[in-house]
């Protein structure tokens, strides 16, 4: 098997300057120092960025990263660290076929047999697409604000666009946005497949409930309990935000109060988007952070509530339990 994922990363390397809708576009974060082993699990970790997502815009003296201190932070503390690269608007089974070829390729590169993963809001279907796929070579599975029983943000969106009659444009507009974050990322627009009515079917309360009957892995059985803590020698988990407004001076603060207005609030608490029950899944850490769904990640550089738990440290502490799991 590990014979196969050297050939996979090979080929892979040897197209990266194609348009495959494949390409090998993981990236591995790396620091110019390492000042402790606290966060040095045995296995890789990979991330899966959500929808709208990316790994940076712009450039490294001046760029925004999705992932904003938390990957680099990992790596000062012993992490082999990488970020995945996936098309921004597209199904969750286009999206975890390409998260699931990236951590083949990454096997290949580092050697390990399995890696853990950590997926943020539509990355959560990425993460547990990939368990289900390949659950041999998974560790851990961590989804964060994961819209595991899809959200009514979603829905919402679709039976109006549906009822407008405005489907065709809206799939055109966003999925052209779509391009514009490849482009922002210094690559081809045309890396990925971009299909903006895929991406809301998958992450709405419908398209969720199909993807869940094929991907069961550390679903709750209840309305908002939890899943089970281990499955296929998997150890699963979960944590959330369930704070819309966090703190006024984020611009980032006024998109999720707006959407938690107009559909999120009618599932409870939520994080502006996701609701505090569909991101349960194996073993909840916490659902009860004062985030948003941008704060989960450490977006806008940073900005949160002023007493709010650091994000950073709260990735940093995920690693140590993976680490002292064995894993």
């Amino acid at each position: 098997m590990k014979k196969m994922f050297i050939l996979a990363g090979l080929i892979s390397a040897l197209g990266m300057g194609s348009m495959s809708t494949h390409a090998s576009q993981a990236q591995q974060i790396k620091s110019n120092f390492v000042q402790s082993d606290y966060a040095k699990t045995k296995y890789p970790i990979v991330f899966a960025h959500g929808m709208v997502g990316f790994i940076r815009l712009g450039t490294e003296s001046l760029g925004m990263d999705y992932w904003y201190q938390i990957l680099p932070d990992l790596a000062r503390n012993g992490a082999n660290t990488w970020a995945a690269r996936m098309s921004p608007f597209n199904s969750a089974e286009i999206r975890g076929e390409q998260y699931v070829q990236q951590l083949q390729e990454i096997m290949a590169i580092t050697g390990a047999d399995k890696v853990n993963l950590i997926g943020h809001s539509h990355g959560a279907h990425a993460v547990r697409y990939a368990a289900g796929v390949i659950p041999e070579h998974i560790a851990s599975v961590m989804t964060v604000a994961g819209a595991n029983k899809g959200t009514v943000v979603a829905s919402d969106a679709l039976k109006v666009a549906n009822a407008t009659g405005t489907s065709e444009l809206l799939n055109v507009l966003i999925s052209n946005f779509g391009k514009v974050i490849m482009w922002a990322q210094g690559l081809n627009a045309n890396a990925f497949p971009h299909d903006a009515m895929a991406a809301g079917l998958s992450t709405s309360v419908e398209g969720t409930a199909v993807f869940n009957q094929k991907f069961t892995i550390g679903l709750p059985k209840t309305a908002c309990g939890e899943g089970a803590y281990k499955e296929n020698g998997i150890l699963l988990y979960s944590m959330t935000g369930n704070k819309p407004l966090t703190n006024p001076l984020d611009p980032g603060d006024s998109v999720m109060v707006l959407l938690d207005k107009l559909s999120a609030y009618k599932a409870g608490k939520n994080d502006g988007i996701v609701p505090v029950c569909s991101a349960h899944f194996g073993k909840t850490i916490r659902d009860d952070y004062p985030w948003n769904h941008l704060d989960e990640v450490n977006l806008l550089l940073g900005i949160k509530g002023i007493f709010a738990p650091d994000p950073v440290a709260s990735y940093r502490q995920h690693a140590n339990r993976l680490k002292l799991q064995g894993l």
